[in-house]
């Protein structure tokens, strides 16, 4: 019989100290930043770039370490759209929802996205390699559908090329 060892142990002992750092840090911003007017939304934003989102323990941290009510900071998360309390993907897939998009194909886009990655609008691939969400218009309307991946721009995207543009990304290439 052979045994079969796992190093989870190790990997969760790791990401706890790699989270332990990142609330250290989140200490250090919010220090900074306490005596300062106004600064909820400077903290929350370093505060995403650490975390790549706003969990709800960082939440908490910085309310109590501005001394502001918690009402208060989910308010301010809620009005802004740049921030999210959910994991975000390595890569943001948006689609264009605008009127020339929609009428262009941006729904069957969009659809053919959703079943290529087996997620919805607004979620996150298990593997955190993609985020899909909508756009409600890039500007690019004589290009519908529209499609940005990061800071890339597909322009008049068909169904048909989406597993491609999909796999870019999982090689590392972009576009």
């Amino acid at each position: 019989m052979t045994t079969h060892t796992c190093d989870c142990e190790k990997l969760a002992g790791q990401n706890q100290a790699d989270e332990a750092e990142l609330y250290k840090q989140l200490d250090t911003i919010i220090e900074k930043h306490k005596n300062v007017r106004g600064p909820l939304i400077q903290v929350l934003h370093a505060a995403q770039g650490l975390f790549g989102y706003l969990p709800e323990k960082a939440q908490v941290k910085i309310a109590q370490g501005l001394d502001v009510p918690l009402s208060e900071v989910h308010g301010v998360l809620s009005f802004y759209s740049f921030f999210t309390t959910v994991p975000r993907g390595k890569h943001t897939v948006r689609v264009c929802m605008g009127t020339a998009c929609y009428v262009r194909g941006g729904k069957q886009v969009l659809e053919k996205f959703q079943k290529e990655l087996g997620i919805g609008v607004n979620d996150t691939t298990e593997d955190r390699e993609f985020s899909l969400e909508i756009n409600r218009c890039v500007g690019a309307c004589g290009l519908a559908p529209v499609v940005t991946v990061d800071s890339d721009i597909y322009r008049r995207v068909k169904e048909d090329k989406i597993p491609g543009i999909i796999e870019k990304y999982k090689n590392g290439a972009g576009k």
